[in-house]
């Protein structure tokens, strides 16, 4: 791989998901691992950075000033680990705003194409089908967590189109694998 990037989804990737959604830094809970896992893609010279749909914005639950401090909030965290954040890409619209950014639309991936070029094979680590398909329409390598939505994703079967999708059971078994093969 020629670009030394990785793409990473926020909710159920980095911290702990939920359906009420994170409305709060408080609410805001890493997964055990995530950071540390971070931390060793910086090491080894990978930039990082997150692509997350972030509707609670549009839906009303939380404003752009709180958005901002959840992310400060979870790069505080990544930073007491050694760990770094690249760049934060994100959507704050809803469903049916018609925007091209919200995932499984690429606007987001263009977005981080247009700041850190090509992103074919570039790994794209989500919990979820919209996660892959926004990646894969722009050649990312789709790679599966079965942290927070995850395992449901799992379970009701990933569609053909997306090709070889890699499992693991958490950003940090799947940095294990990946640097490891890339060493």
């Amino acid at each position: 791989m020629t670009n030394k990037l990785i793409i990473l989804d926020r909710d159920g990737v980095i911290n702990e998901d939920s359906d009420a959604y994170i409305k709060t830094p408080g609410e805001w809970i890493p997964i055990a691992g995530s950071a540390e896992a971070i931390a060793r893609l910086n090491r080894a010279g990978y930039r990082v950075v997150v692509a997350t749909n972030q509707s609670g914005v549009a839906r009303g639950y939380y404003d752009l000033a709180t958005l901002e401090a959840i992310h400060q909030r979870m790069a505080a965290h990544l930073a007491g680990l050694g760990a770094h954040l690249n760049g934060i890409y994100f959507c704050p619209h809803g469903p049916d705003d018609g925007c091209d950014c919200r995932k499984p639309l690429p606007g987001l991936i263009d977005q981080i194409v247009a700041d850190y070029g090509d992103v074919t094979s570039v790994p794209l680590v989500g919990d979820s089908l919209r996660d892959l398909q926004a990646g894969v329409t722009r050649g990312c390598r789709p790679v599966l967590v079965l942290t927070g939505k995850g395992r449901s994703t799992q379970a009701t079967g990933l569609p053909p189109e997306l090709g070889t999708v890699e499992v693991y059971d958490s950003l940090a078994r799947f940095v294990d694998h990946f640097l490891k093969d890339h060493e």
